[in-house]
């Protein structure tokens, strides 16, 4: 089966866990059948994609990458302004245009690929937002169906407000225009369903998952940038991480305040924090404010050893996000033997339940099970061993067999539907 998957990164240029889950994700249904045209839009070198599925570029333009050779998302996730973090400066309304302009040039580079013939796909699979555009034009070109695969809204970005409009805008019209909606979560659906009004028989549930091949993967150096914290565990200090884009969604200074309240009560923490966004300055003020800087460490983002390092370091993983559609880094943690503590807000739950869980605003209740696991090695014994049973059940495998099944059903589907409206049009002219 032909798709054209088009998506807005894939590692080793991502920032985040979208361009994670489009990776695996592609790299199980190429192996259940798929021939896949991923089409990103900037031009970069793919080699492990290659390997698995055809990487386009859009346009020659190379990754956006900061100071630090870190790769920027370009608004992947949202349409914060790139100098202060909010959404509502003057800088973040000219950033939105410009994200949206680059969303209209990719669209006519993949409207015109597919009218030229460079990709024929019985599927287009157009992931957030960014795409959507695209995914309508490539749609109304080639006549083949539109799945939209929504993994995150513009409510789950704005972190609790009300967002931007004109995205908003955008995703509406393209989950409108789509012939299926995948949504990464239960929680994920309820909003589609609530806020932008789609039928609920039109959106279905899949779940992300991990592939144990790409955790256990090993270049054959050993890291070591983690040398301290280990030196600290052998005198009974334990290690509390988060591992995301430091963004207002991912409720950071919640975990930051709850901390505060833990290390009160237990001095023996040590928190990390994992990632970069644009609240990393923030952040550290306010960990400084709160007189827990000593205690907190900010590592920036983190891939290959020393992304593994960190995780195989930690007691307790936290996932305090505000909303969260999923939550691919509370599976990875998993793999790791971690006690894992999710918000309610978070997809993720829907499939670890071995965990702890709490109100993201609740940084009491958050102290109180970070002091509980680490006073309390049964407790944390428990929390690793029954997750793990979990994780053990989630794979990639699962998840592509059945985007497949959808993806022939809606074929199905859209040949009845083009049959019935070719005789209407027969019926109508006679």
């Amino acid at each position: 089966m032909k798709l054209l998957m088009l998506g807005w990164e894939l590692p080793p240029h991502n920032s985040g866990g979208l361009g994670v889950a489009c990776f695996q994700m592609a790299k199980a249904l190429a192996q259940n059948g798929a021939e896949i045209d991923f089409v990103l839009p900037y031009k970069a070198s793919h080699p492990e994609a290659d390997a698995f599925m055809n990487v386009l570029s859009a346009t020659d333009a190379p990754p956006m990458v900061d100071d630090q050779g870190n790769y920027i998302a370009m608004g992947a996730y949202s349409g914060n302004c790139p100098l202060c973090g909010s959404r509502h400066c003057k800088h973040a309304r000219a950033y939105t245009k410009g994200l949206t302009a680059a969303t209209h040039r990719y669209a006519d580079q993949i409207e015109s690929m597919v009218r030229g013939g460079t990709t024929a796909p019985k599927i287009i699979h157009a992931h957030d937002w960014l795409t959507m555009e695209a995914g309508i034009r490539a749609k109304e070109a080639t006549g083949a169906p539109l799945i939209v695969h929504v993994h995150a809204t513009e409510f789950d970005r704005a972190g609790g407000h009300s967002g931007n409009p004109l995205i908003h805008d955008i995703e509406y019209f393209g989950m409108q225009a789509a012939d299926r909606i995948f949504a990464v979560s239960q929680i994920t659906k309820d909003i589609i369903v609530r806020r932008y009004g789609i039928p609920a028989g039109k959106v279905e549930v899949v779940h992300n998952s991990i592939d144990p091949g790409e955790l256990s993967h090993t270049t054959g150096q050993t890291d070591t940038s983690y040398h301290y914290l280990r030196q600290m565990k052998t005198r009974g200090y334990k290690i509390v991480t988060g591992i995301c884009r430091l963004t207002v969604q991912k409720g950071l200074s919640y975990l930051i305040e709850a901390a505060t309240l833990a290390l009160s009560r237990n001095p023996k923490l040590i928190f990390v924090i994992g990632g970069s966004g644009e609240q990393r300055n923030q952040l550290v003020e306010l960990a400084a404010d709160l007189g827990i800087s000593d205690r907190v460490i900010f590592t920036g983002f983190v891939r290959g050893a020393r992304f593994r390092e960190l995780y195989e370091v930690s007691d307790m993983f936290v996932m305090p996000s505000i909303s969260e559609p999923f939550g691919l880094t509370a599976l990875e943690a998993a793999y790791y033997d971690t006690a894992v503590l999710l918000s309610k807000t978070s997809g993720v739950g829907e499939v670890l339940h071995n965990v702890m869980r709490f109100d993201y605003w609740d940084t009491r209740k958050l102290a109180d099970q970070i002091v509980g696991i680490s006073l309390s090695p049964a407790l944390q014994s428990t929390l690793v061993e029954g997750i793990k049973q979990e994780y053990l059940r989630c794979n990639w495998g699962d998840v592509a067999r059945k985007m497949m099944h959808q993806y022939s059903r809606v074929i199905a589907n859209h040949r009845r539907l083009s049959k019935v409206s070719r005789v209407k049009e027969v019926v109508n002219r006679g």
